[in-house]
């Protein structure tokens, strides 16, 4: 059974920590993880690693056997990281000051890290990613532009970006986050040699600005504006039947748009989508105590593979930490809030437009099950999951990612919907 370092070895460790010594600052806290009967404080004073301190503001507790798991080098889907557990192992809590656990989620992660890192029997330094290092990502040739997209009378300038030839792909990057995403796949010549990939940024996001004169904090996604932009940015950047690829929000929006738009695609392929997502939304992510650049590159951290490549998993958390006031809360209102299609999937028809689900392994907001039961009532569906993959397939396994989507592309060519 794998178990945490003593508590002596856990706080040096910490206290030699680059990442931790990174952020420190006028700012102090106290917390513990527990491991069944056993305890392990941390406090922390201006940032800094102390001997002892008070009473902990909030603990992370669960069994040994949960920890014991967590601590394996390539964790079971759902106890690879501290967000996952909380969100899907019952047995893991955490306990006190919710707000005071928001605020140092980043330090409470960082904890873990280390405690895992030494339990695997490493020695310090403890790097600053756990995941395994593919190399130098490979940055590809893109083209970008603007064009404006007018919705309810309100004129949107979106930006986007190319790579490739042939057949447009549309592709659709999650909430909170921007076209950067399809970068890795955008570099993969054995996409790009015969599809032209066009990954735009919605309003608010990446280097789409908001409208003139719009309320900072103020932008909220629903279904109907989702669509409108979609088609909008399709029209104008004058794509002809372009196949849809998204994930999460846009996987989403991919099974709306098979619903209400099947002539206007050459297929769509909607990964990491289910018909109604409950309880995602996070008020933290707009709390004025939390500073969101920190908290919400946490709170999606865990939502990608364990074993997918650090160099792409801290590009995800990096473009999240970017994201303007409550936008990423804004997007999560219509991925777990006004998104409910459970009295539609079941007419949408796949004769009319091939529709692919593919869902990873490693997904625990939208999971393999809920995936495979949206896809149970959509006649003519192909559903696929991805192993050793999470939320964000494309931009955080890219060419594990593309081993799953070429096959849908050939299919789609030999049935002549390409």
């Amino acid at each position: 059974m794998n178990s945490f370092p003593d508590a002596a070895s856990w706080r040096d460790a910490c206290a030699g920590d680059a990442t931790l010594a990174a952020w420190a600052g006028p700012w102090s806290v106290t917390f513990a993880i527990a491991s069944g009967a056993e305890t392990t404080c941390f406090c922390l004073k201006d940032g800094k690693v102390q001997t002892e301190g008070g009473d902990p503001a909030f603990t992370l507790a669960a069994p040994a056997e949960v920890w014991d798991k967590f601590l394996m080098p390539v964790p079971p889907r759902h106890y690879h990281g501290m967000f996952a557990m909380h969100y899907r192992i019952p047995e893991f809590a955490i306990q006190g000051d919710p707000l005071a656990f928001m605020q140092h989620a980043h330090v409470a992660r960082r904890v873990l890290d280390i405690g895992k890192w030494l339990s695997l029997g490493n020695a310090v330094p403890v790097p600053v990613s756990l995941a395994p290092r593919e190399g130098p990502r490979t940055m590809p040739v893109v083209q970008g532009g603007y064009v404006p997209v007018t919705v309810d009378g309100v004129t949107y300038q979106i930006y986007y970006e190319t790579a490739g030839s042939g057949r447009d792909v549309l592709c659709m990057h999650t909430a909170g986050s921007d076209g950067r995403q399809f970068h890795g796949l955008m570099a993969d010549s054995r996409i790009t040699d015969g599809h032209r990939l066009v990954a735009f940024d919605l309003p608010w996001h990446g280097k789409s600005p908001p409208p003139d004169g719009a309320i900072p904090g103020s932008w909220r996604l629903n279904t109907d504006l989702y669509v409108s932009l979609i088609m909008g940015f399709i029209a104008a950047a004058g794509l002809d039947k372009p196949i849809a690829l998204g994930a999460s929000m846009s996987g989403e929006i991919c099974l709306e748009l098979a619903y209400r738009h099947p002539e206007a695609f050459g297929g769509i392929v909607a990964c990491e989508a289910c018909e109604k997502i409950s309880q995602r939304q996070n008020t933290w992510a707009a709390h004025p105590a939390v500073n969101q650049a920190l908290f919400v590159p946490e709170w999606i951290r865990a939502l990608s593979a364990p074993h997918s490549p650090a160099e792409y998993q801290e590009q995800i958390t990096w473009q999240y930490g970017q994201g303007g006031p409550s936008v990423f809360y804004g997007d999560i209102a219509f991925y777990s809030g006004d998104w409910d299609a459970r009295e539609r999937v079941g007419r949408i028809d796949t004769n009319r437009c091939r529709l692919f689900m593919l869902t990873g392994e490693y997904d625990y907001s939208c999971t393999v099950e809920l995936s495979q039961a949206t896809a149970a009532k959509i006649p003519g569906v192909v559903f696929r999951e991805m192993k050793g993959i999470g939320h964000f397939p494309f931009a955080e396994n890219p060419r594990l990612f593309a081993e799953y989507l070429l096959p849908v592309l050939r299919e789609l060519h030999a049935s002549g919907n390409d």
